[in-house]
């Protein structure tokens, strides 16, 4: 299987392509980046890119499947106009030209509680971007919506907040299938929901769906 990758270079993308470099189902990974990060590796192709130019670097985006892990926060990017460019535009696009490039398989990481009818900007936005690429119709569509992220070293004061709650209730019992992921754990689920063989164009995965891929349901 050959693999491409864009957001790679984020917390659950760079997790992603160490687990896709070290499975023996996994051929190759082109992996597109704004800069070089990941250290050589035989199945690694990695190619520096201009985001706003993404159509310039088409060849590079063949294979059997495509994976999209990228995303940015309202903080880091200024403004809902900036994020917008990161987190919805870049990804259509990347899923537009993976269509046309005859990939089959598209997965995409969104998140929990993403709707088109949300009355938050974040899960409407991924909730719009969902719709987007299913309108592409791809022959299998991948939708994994985590919970909770448990980020390593993250500085994100919210997010911090949030585990450590999760955490607590979860320790009593409640709101189990919220239980915060770690990126490592995500990864790994991420890949088994690629090579899992499901009924349908479009397998989506929810909190409780994703704990029970791994086997925890």
């Amino acid at each position: 299987m050959k693999a491409v990758v864009i957001g790679a270079t984020g917390a659950t993308g760079r997790e992603l392509v160490l687990q896709l470099l070290a499975d023996k189902r996994v051929d190759s990974v082109t992996v597109l980046v704004r800069r070089s990060f990941f250290t050589a590796d035989p199945k690694l192709l990695e190619v520096v890119v201009n985001f706003d130019k993404l159509e310039d670097f088409s060849p590079y985006i063949i294979g059997d499947i495509a994976f999209s892990t990228l995303g940015t926060t309202l903080k880091a990017a200024g403004s809902k106009e900036a994020q917008w460019v990161v987190d919805y535009d870049y990804q259509l696009k990347f899923a537009a030209l993976s269509k046309i490039n005859h990939i089959n398989t598209f997965v995409l990481l969104s998140s929990a509680q993403a709707s088109i009818h949300s009355r938050f900007y974040y899960t409407k936005m991924k909730g719009l971007l969902e719709e987007a690429i299913k309108a592409l119709n791809f022959p299998k569509l991948i939708i994994v919506r985590p919970g909770p992220i448990d980020r390593p070293n993250t500085d994100r004061r919210a997010e911090k907040i949030t585990i450590k709650m999760l955490n607590f209730f979860n320790k009593l019992g409640f709101l189990k299938p919220y239980k915060p992921i770690s990126t490592m754990t995500l990864a790994k689920a991420i890949v088994e929901s690629a090579f899992e063989d499901k009924q349908g164009l479009v397998d989506e995965y929810n909190p409780k769906e994703i704990w029970e891929e791994l086997g925890h349901s």
